[in-house]
């Protein structure tokens, strides 16, 4: 059966819906630069909040080691997001799961990635001034390359509308989606939400 991870909670709210709706797993950035960025004391609150059964993700961008430790007990967090620059060896949180983002731009994209020891790839669209959450689509043939081999969760401008056929040609482990379910920047629209889970599940 497919993941799904809705990414940039940024409220009780909008966390509690998703999860109602069915959502697997919630995405918390910890990226100052983007507009879905949240305080590790919002994320502690929103974590608390949540039924249980529902994984939370914090998404972290070249943060140092030490802080990411911090944040992830601090909110109580369950997996480890790295979407930056970060190589595999930096990629080792014993005993936290890790995914590791990845933004894919063409074959050389595909290099090096059986050097990432991870619970799974996450693989992005590519943009040259962001770190993820562009809405822009990323590489299905070259992401289903990789998820013949590796569990893949696919992220990168997916939507209610092209979800199911995403998942039928990627075949991935799970789907991120960001701003595809939003009203704004940071703001779920609960109807996308819904219909983005339930176009994900019936893809299968």
């Amino acid at each position: 059966m497919i993941r799904i991870k809705i990414c940039g909670i940024t409220c009780i709210e909008d966390a509690l819906h998703a999860a109602a709706c069915g959502a697997d797993a919630l995405g918390l950035v910890f990226y100052a630069k983007s507009p879905r960025a949240v305080s590790p004391d919002r994320a502690r609150r929103i974590v608390a909040a949540l039924p249980p059964l529902v994984t939370t993700v914090g998404l972290f961008v070249n943060e140092s080691p030490e802080n990411i430790r911090q944040i992830v007990e601090t909110c109580g967090l369950d997996v480890i997001q790295l979407h930056g620059d970060e190589g595999p060896e930096q990629c080792l949180y014993p005993p936290r799961r890790v995914l590791k983002a990845l933004r894919v731009q063409g074959e050389q994209s595909l290099v090096g990635l059986d050097g990432y020891q991870v619970s799974a790839l996450l693989l992005d669209a590519w943009r040259p001034d962001s770190y993820g959450g562009t809405g822009h689509v990323c590489d299905w043939q070259l992401a289903a390359r990789v998820a013949a081999e590796r569990r893949v969760i696919l992220a990168g401008g997916l939507t209610p509308e092209n979800v199911s056929e995403a998942i039928g040609q990627v075949h991935p482990y799970g789907v991120d989606v960001s701003s595809g379910v939003e009203s704004a920047p940071g703001r779920k629209d609960p109807e996308r939400v819904e219909a983005f889970i339930r176009n994900a599940r019936a893809a299968l």
